[in-house]
């Protein structure tokens, strides 16, 4: 039996690995310490390294030899990384042009690591957490890449893992890789728009990406490297340091360990207020000998952190004003990254966006409980795909005129008996396509006009009911307000049709399917068959 290809999801706070087990299920991978979202830290205590959550720990006793956020430096010179995003762990100094760190190896010894050393150490570890659940080696894996990486970083990461045994067999971008597991789970019946947002802990991703006919095309894509759950750690560790500072006259955050002790803390109240109203934390000896205990409510860190929240909001509605789109035309936003966890994200979502946006977080019935766990899990799900090619198949399929396809700018439909239209391909599906659908009330002799359309939006003022409608409609013992309410304003999305494309006359008919072709050279061919007699008009343009 041949060794699985792994999914590999690699990000700048933690890492995921999966694969489909043998009954075709996707396993997200422990590592020996049985982390799923693995820390992507190395740290350093004389001849020992150590990986993931035990590395992480030493955050705070061994910060300079801790190395943490190195990600995104890999195939960037030293002159154009943002060494800042390391300033909590070992320091980030240039080496041979690159990002590189210098940590102690104990007895004096110093050791001078580039980020591509690093790299090739953390993939390494992940090989070996994979190897250990599969129980046979690994050498192919699909590898997950923000939309931002340049060729250039593609290469290095590339040349990182081959340095370990790892052969990337294919790269794939994050939204994609991320919505893929979510449609594996929960597909979507219809063709939609989905807004892929991935709050981590130190930047935060979203694309919008259209899905027509199985095709996913992304229509726009957004970056914040400054946004991300370490916003939300830092605004409470403010809140707790003013708190210390208050109760015992001072101030822990000029000690860099009594920062990284609050840090440690503000992560975990965090997580904890994920998944209960309130959270404890103790520390002793903060700062100048003085333990720090204290309570805070879900309430409470909301109010702390809501400016943070305002921005993620905003970073969604930004995306979708990017791809030129409205939020009516917004199906459902997708939430990953360790961030999802925190009910607020979705609630203000919720009432931001249009009632029609689904929100599909871990609150939701439709959408996974791991949100960090769908990167690496549609990692697989390619994974799975790649291995039924074998290297001269794969080539061919990924070249850029195969990926590369043109794509409908308005929708194409059929024109109702009062004149209304009904959208059959939607704006940026993908052709060549075909799409069917089957008209069972359709009767007589009929005119099938295809029509090309365009979408516009509407505002509706609805008046309040009046207090006697009120009164009549309050059966229950249900509290009643004869405060007047204000008028409602909502927005639709309506089509109307623009240009006529052909039209079709069918006679006698009882129960009609019709069929829309549009082939790569964009030549629409549209097919009206009586169900009953199987009689076929056709029509092209």
């Amino acid at each position: 039996m041949s060794s699985p290809i792994i999914g590999i999801t690699f990000g700048n706070s933690t890492s995921s690995i999966a694969y489909i087990n043998p009954k075709n299920d996707v396993d997200v991978i422990a590592n020996q310490d049985g982390e799923r979202a693995i820390p992507s830290v190395l740290s350093y205590v004389g001849e020992d390294e150590y990986h993931g959550g035990q590395a992480l720990q030493q955050l705070i006793r061994n910060p300079k030899n801790t190395i943490i956020n190195f990600r995104d430096f890999i195939g960037l010179p030293f002159a154009e990384a943002d060494v800042s995003k390391c300033a909590n762990g070992s320091p980030a100094v240039e080496v041979d042009g690159k990002v590189g760190f210098i940590v102690s190896r104990g007895e004096g010894k110093e050791e001078k690591l580039t980020v591509d050393e690093v790299v090739s150490r953390h993939l390494r570890k992940l090989k070996s957490a994979a190897e250990d659940y599969v129980g046979s080696q690994i050498s192919d894996i699909v590898l997950t890449v923000p939309t931002t990486f340049t060729e250039v970083q593609k290469d290095a990461l590339k040349a990182a893992a081959k340095k370990v045994g790892l052969k990337v067999i294919q790269l794939i971008n994050e939204p994609t890789s991320s919505l893929l597991a979510h449609v594996e789970k929960f597909p979507f019946n219809q063709d939609v728009n989905v807004v892929v947002a991935d709050f981590g802990g130190t930047r935060s991703d979203a694309a919008v990406i259209a899905i027509r006919n199985g095709i996913f095309t992304v229509l726009a894509s957004k970056h914040d490297t400054n946004l991300g759950g370490d916003e939300l750690d830092g605004a409470l560790i403010e809140f707790f340091a003013k708190d210390f500072e208050k109760k015992n006259k001072s101030n822990p955050t000029s000690n860099a360990r009594s920062l990284a002790k609050l840090r440690h803390n503000a992560i975990i109240t965090k997580k904890t207020l994920s998944n209960t109203q309130t959270a404890t934390i103790s520390i002793e000896s903060l700062a100048d000998g003085f333990d720090y205990h204290t309570s805070v409510n879900r309430m409470r860190f909301e109010l702390v952190t809501s400016k943070v929240f305002s921005k993620f909001s905003s970073f969604i509605t930004d995306v979708i004003a990017q791809a030129e789109l409205d939020p009516l035309d917004i199906n459902a936003v997708l939430l990953c990254g360790g961030v999802s966890y925190t009910p607020k994200l979705a609630s203000n979502l919720e009432f931001l966006l249009p009632e029609s946006v689904a929100i599909l977080g871990p609150g939701s019935k439709n959408a996974s409980n791991a949100p960090n766990e769908l990167c690496a899990s549609g990692a697989a799900l390619q994974a799975r795909l790649v291995s039924d090619y074998d290297a001269e198949e794969l080539a061919s399929a990924l070249q850029p005129a195969i990926i590369n396809t043109p794509h409908l700018p308005n929708a194409i439909g059929l024109l109702g008996a009062q004149g209304e239209f009904h959208p059959v391909l939607l704006p940026e599906t993908s052709y060549p396509v075909q799409k069917k659908l089957t008209l069972k009330d359709a009767q007589g002799d009929l005119l099938i006009a295809v029509y090309e359309g365009k979408h516009h939006f509407e505002e509706k003022t609805l008046d309040p009911p009046s207090k006697e409608e009120k009164k009549e409609a309050d059966d229950e013992d249900e509290e009643w307000s004869s405060e007047e309410e204000e008028p409602e304003v909502i927005r639709e999305k309506l089509y109307t049709p623009q240009t006529k494309l052909m039209e079709l006359g069918v006679k006698g008919v009882k129960g009609l399917e019709v069929a829309f072709n549009l082939n790569k050279n964009g030549v629409l061919r549209v097919t009206a068959k009586d169900l009953k007699t199987g009689n076929v008009v056709k029509g092209e343009l």
